[in-house]
Parts: structure tokens; sequence; C-alpha cells
């Protein structure tokens, strides 16, 4: 790997200008206002997968924004890989908390500063680059290699399973290489082997026919902005134990092994309050803080609205309240099966005074990886060379929903083997990455490949 290597510092400068001209494209896909954005990102990538060495590099068109794929099969006696990711982000605001802007590349402190820096635009391409690399220095790649870059992650992948369904055969693969996800410490590699799922609700609730003036209406017309808090407050405990009925039945119950990985994670409870700028933290009673971020299923309210949000006072009693409330499941649970639950049990809780509207948005199963799968030892390999540590296994909290899909339609597991960190600020101002990673994620991502060639599947 000697000379991929040299050729990746070689070239590093020029590849991390190749990665600021990405982010500096404002592919935001829930604004319609940036499709013309998206298929400038769409463009680009398609561009870069060429000249990187892939053969039938196509721009598939969906109902919604493209899908970017390429394709090298060296020898189909090797195994494949396709290396997934998305080129959308997730939008800039609140504007005001950025101190440099979003989508102008600003390096600080030895981090990239950009919306998609981490997610996933930065991440994603060190695969784009570990490919060139390989095929510059070795005139060939040691592995299949099949990439699938989307432009909707950040809104739910609506088009990315029957996209799946209907080129199963094109997409055939042996493993999915994902990189979405963090690593558990700053130089601290991690894979992961566990995700959450999702399931994302929204609740709508509708007292009079028009905001009513206060003094002269409360007390005697209900207000929906008060059933909304009563509602929401009754969907858990004071010891954080979700209240819908059934909503457990399916949980699979951590194992002591498992626990005991999770005690063996080097985790400084006291930096992570510090980070947070918090004084104490708070979940689910009996189990400690990682179980509760990755490992047992949570309700979390992710927005309110209702009534008046100006400056001063307005003594108005509201029309119409709303919440956004996201659910996050652990296995075996189905998010299917919980929207249902949280719709039967919300509505039970409805008194006759408000009309209601509770609304599935989109959700997503849990998914894990098996320990001795070996393409989880090649990327144990790889992080080891490039790193010169073993990486530690850990489960993340968030939710990749196409991971469960590639298992599916693909019968394809996936490797999350990410680079960002957690402290990256992904989806919230200030996003960044580290340009180190970004470096070594290029080595990595190459020593991948290289190692899969060599693994044993046993």
């Amino acid at each position: 790997m000697k000379k991929t290597y040299d050729y990746i510092d070689q070239h590093i400068k020029r590849f991390q200008e190749e990665m600021f001209n990405l982010l500096r494209i404002p592919s935001v896909s829930t604004n319609v206002a940036n499709h013309k954005d998206l298929v400038e990102a769409a463009d680009f990538l398609s561009n870069r997968l060429k000249e990187a060495g892939l053969d039938e590099v196509t721009i598939h068109q969906t109902p919604g924004n493209s899908i970017v794929t390429g394709i090298k099969i060296v020898d189909p006696a090797l195994p494949t890989v396709l290396i997934y990711g998305h080129y959308d982000v997730q939008p800039e605001e609140p504007l005001e908390l950025w101190t440099s802007p979003p989508f102008e590349p600003t390096v600080k402190d030895g981090k990239v500063y950009a919306r998609g820096a981490s997610d996933d635009k930065g991440q994603s391409y060190t695969h784009v680059k570990a490919i060139e690399s390989l095929f510059m220095t070795t005139g060939t790649l040691p592995v299949n290699v099949k990439v699938l870059l989307e432009g909707e992650e950040e809104i739910g992948s609506p088009n990315l399973r029957p996209f799946l369904e209907k080129h199963t055969d094109y997409l055939s693969c042996d493993m999915v290489l994902i990189s979405d996800t963090s690593m558990f410490a700053d130089n601290t590699p991690s894979i992961t082997v566990g995700l959450r799922g999702l399931a994302y609700m929204q609740l709508k609730l509708t007292g009079p026919n028009r905001d009513l003036h206060s003094g002269v209406y409360g007390g005697a017309v209900e207000n929906p902005a008060n059933v909304l808090c009563e509602v929401l407050a009754k969907l858990k405990d004071e010891n954080g134990v979700i209240k819908i009925p059934g909503f457990y039945d399916k949980v699979k119950l951590l194992t002591t092994e498992e626990r005991d990985a999770y005690k063996a994670l080097p985790f400084d409870e006291d930096a992570y309050k510090k980070h947070l700028g918090i004084d104490a933290v708070h979940g689910e009673t009996g189990y400690e803080t990682l179980e509760r971020a990755s490992a047992r299923p949570t309700l979390d309210i992710n927005g309110l609205t209702s009534g008046y949000q100006g400056d001063g006072a307005k003594t108005v009693l509201p029309s119409v309240a709303s919440a956004k409330v996201s659910m996050r499941l652990v296995p075996d649970q189905d998010p299917k099966e919980i929207a249902d639950l949280f719709i039967k049990h919300v509505k039970t809780l409805i008194p006759a005074t408000i009309k209601a509207e509770v609304v599935e948005h989109h959700g997503g199963h849990p998914a894990g990886v098996d320990l001795n799968f070996y393409g989880l030892k090649a990327a144990s390999a790889a992080f080891e060379k490039v790193y010169e540590k073993a990486p530690f296994y850990s489960r993340e909290g968030g939710s990749i929903p196409i991971v469960a899909d590639f298992k599916q339609v693909l019968g394809a597991t996936s490797i999350l083997m990410g680079f960002g960190l957690n402290s990256d600020a992904i989806h919230s101002p200030n996003e960044h990455f580290a340009l180190k990673d970004y470096h070594r994620g290029i080595k990595t991502s190459a020593t991948f490949l290289n190692e899969l060639a060599t693994t044993s599947k046993d």
C-alpha cells in the first residue's frame, strides 16, 4: 500500500479542494428551491467518478432527486462492494449561529466548517478519492466496486428503495460500505455494529375556527396548546419509560456481554456533560448513558408550534397546536407497528372538544451487524493499519433506514465505517470535519478494499 499512501499524501491538497467545491453546492433536499443545486452536485460527482476510473457512470432520474452510480468489475470471482453515500444536506438554519458562511468551506484549527462537511459529503467523498488513488498507483482495483450516491437521504430516501428493487441485479453485491456514522472519539477508531430505527410522527390539534382573545374566551373554550402539552406529558413517565401500550413488546433486551462491551468503551461522562453544557444526564432508569443513547428506544419532541411567537405579548387562545415527535427504535421493533401504536394511544388522550390529526412521516428499521462477518474483519484491519490501533465496535443512536433496505432488498450486510465525530455538529450550525480524518479516511477506504481481497470468508 505504500505507493497508494504516497499518492494520497502527495495529492491531499487537491483532494481537499475538490471536497470544498462539493461543499460549496447548497444541495438542501428539503427545499424545492434548491433542486438546481442538487442537479449540480449530482453532475459534480458523476464527473469525479469517471475521473476516478469507474465504468458505467450514470445519473439516474427519479421522481425526486437523481441517483448517481458507477461500476468497476475487476473479476466476478472477487468480492463486490457497493459504496453508498448521499450528497444532499440538511438546511443551514439558524444562520445567525454560524461563525462562517455554511456553504463557504472555512478551515479553522485543522477542521473544515461547512454544511455537509461530515454529513455526508466529506465522509462519502473519501471513497471516491480512495478509488482514484488505487487506480493511479496499481492500474486496477483489488475487488469489484459499485458506487451509489443519492440526493434524498435527509428526507427519508423515498426513491431509493424503489430504485434498489428495480435494479437488484445491477446493484448485487457482497456487502455495502457506508461512511455516514462517527468514530467513538478523536483518534479512537470505531465501527458501528448497530443502528436504531425511527418512527417520525406529527400531531396536529385544532380547537376553535380561529385564534381567540384569551380574555374573552379563555376558560370557556378548549385551548389546543394546553391539550397538546397534556398529551405529550403523558407519553413518558418520570423514569423515562414510554407509556404507549405495547411499545416495548418486541424490544430485544441487552445481554450481559453487550452491556460489558459498553463498559469497555473509553467514555468520559464528565467530558460529555461539559461538551454539551449540561449539569446532569437524564434518561431511562436502570441504564447507563451510552446504553440510553444507542441501545434503548426513545421518544422525543422535535418541534412545537402554537400561538403567538413574536416579541412582546399577545393575549391569544390559539386555534391550532402541533408537535413533531420522533421515536428511536431497537431490535426487533417495527416502525410501522410503533407508528400505529402511537396513533392509537394518542387518540385515546384527546378530549372530544379537540379535533386531532396524527400523521406518520417516515421511518426505518433498526439494524445490526454480525461480529464474525468477514467484511467487518477487513474493515477492522484497515482501521488498525491506518490509525495504528484496533477499532472499537459500538452502536449508534441515529438511524440510517437504508441499511435495512440494503439487507431486505439486496441481502447485503452494511459495514458502517465512519470517520467523523459526534462532536462534528451535524444537522447544527458550524458543522465541521477534521481534515486529518478526511486524509486518514481516504487511506482507510483504500486499505479496506485491499484487505477485503485476501480476508477469508470463514
